[in-house]
């Protein structure tokens, strides 16, 4: 299924019917404000593995992230930080960051690493943050591109329907992506560990 909505004025019906399917246990396929990902449910864990099937990613080894609405949905899955992280926080986000955090009991299993570690992601995109809050949990999110190798089929919501239309629930239309991945910042520290440089800029925030 290929679901149109536009990020300007995402249709509440089609918004609807996207949280409807995450919630029967599918996986989608939607934009963010860097790659399109693929993910489902944060408390569907059968889903979670079949992300990481069609990814062929071991689940317990794989670093998938979720995405949350805003920086209150953060603090339930997050060990406590100081208000220096706060405030940088507040300035990125929504943005094209991920940010790797202490991870709390409330972080499903397949999702923390041995490290007890979580990434998360508020992206600056109107539908898939639409479709968060309207869902009452966080998506688990990886890109559908692979890191080392930029395909066109990563950034053009048609042929990623093409590519994914079997192994999926329903294809988010939300027009082009970009085919740049999000900077990864390593918190677990306390400090500002930047482990992947990608679309966003740490720098203009600290």
């Amino acid at each position: 299924m290929l679901i149109k909505i536009y990020n300007d004025n995402p249709n509440p019906k089609a918004i609807a019917q996207a949280v409807d399917i995450l919630k029967r246990g599918g996986v989608i396929i939607y934009p963010t404000d860097t790659v399109y990902g693929i993910g489902c449910d944060i408390t569907q864990q059968k889903a979670i593995e079949r992300v990481c099937e069609i990814r062929g990613l071991k689940p317990d080894k794989a670093n998938l992230s979720f995405i949350c609405y805003d920086l209150t949905d953060i603090s339930q899955y997050t060990k406590s930080f100081d208000t220096t992280v706060f405030r940088v926080l507040k300035k990125a986000l929504p943005g094209p960051f991920t940010f790797i955090f202490n991870a709390t009991t409330k972080v499903p299993k397949l999702l923390s690493s041995k490290k007890k570690t979580v990434g998360i992601r508020v992206p600056d995109n109107n539908i898939v943050r639409e479709i968060v809050k309207q869902l009452g949990n966080p998506i688990v999110t990886t890109s559908i591109h692979d890191e080392d190798e930029i395909i066109e089929y990563s950034t053009d919501p048609e042929l990623i329907y093409e590519k994914y239309q079997d192994l999926v629930d329903a294809v988010i239309d939300g027009g082009y992506g970009d085919n740049v991945a999000s900077t990864v910042v390593d918190l677990t520290e306390g400090t500002f560990d930047v482990i992947r440089e990608g679309k966003g800029d740490l720098e203009q925030y600290l």
